[in-house]
This record gives structure tokens, sequence and C-alpha cells, in this order.
């Protein structure tokens, strides 16, 4: 069993919400726009979005490591 946790790195969020659009289940904004996880890890059935989800976020805020 492998656990995928996730990481936002605030500060580095530029707003563009590519992660909310790709894993809403996952990603939320604030009200400045800047990125918020949902969940602390990603359930099995979002795994494929959360990866998509980092790999589309331009700035580079978000990363998984699989525990």
């Amino acid at each position: 069993y492998v656990v995928m946790r996730i990481f936002a790195v605030r500060d580095v969020c530029i707003g563009a919400g590519m992660c909310v659009m790709t894993a809403d289940r996952v990603f939320d904004q604030d009200d400045d726009g800047i990125v918020a996880t949902l969940v602390p890890d990603v359930p099995a059935d979002q795994e494929k979005d959360v990866r998509a989800a980092v790999g589309l976020c331009p700035s580079g805020a978000l990363s998984v490591a699989e525990e």
C-alpha cells in the first residue's frame, strides 16, 4: 500500500488555477487565488488527475511524494 502525499508551496503559486481545473476534488484556491489542498493524501481514484495537475502547474508549486 503506497500513500501519495501532496505538497503545495503557496509562496511559489501564481494562481493560474490549472490544479483546480484538473483535480477539483483535491485542489482549491483561496480568496487570493493561491492553491489550497483539500486533502493531505491523494485518493486512489484521483491519482491520475493529481499527477496531471502537478505536470500542468506553470510555477512548479505542486509536487507529490510516494511514501
